[in-house]
């Protein structure tokens, strides 16, 4: 069963999860990855800093994570 994050799951830990998700943060604006701050943000703080809304990024996330489940 593939593993599900929320709004307050950190990037870095996402990253953890399933590094192929870069790409789909990458996608839609999220070009900091690499930054030692980013890695300490949830998905919410993230999304609303890029202006997503957290809720259809989380769904967004755990659609690809499903989709790609080891």
């Amino acid at each position: 069963m593939a593993q599900q994050v929320t709004k307050s799951t950190m990037i870095g830990e996402l990253l953890q999860i399933n590094e192929n998700i870069a790409p789909v943060l990458l996608n839609i604006g999220m070009h900091c990855l690499g930054c030692p701050s980013s890695q300490m943000e949830t998905i919410e703080e993230a999304a609303m800093v890029h202006g997503i809304a957290p809720d259809a990024l989380v769904a967004q996330i755990n659609e690809f994570l499903a989709e790609n489940a080891n």
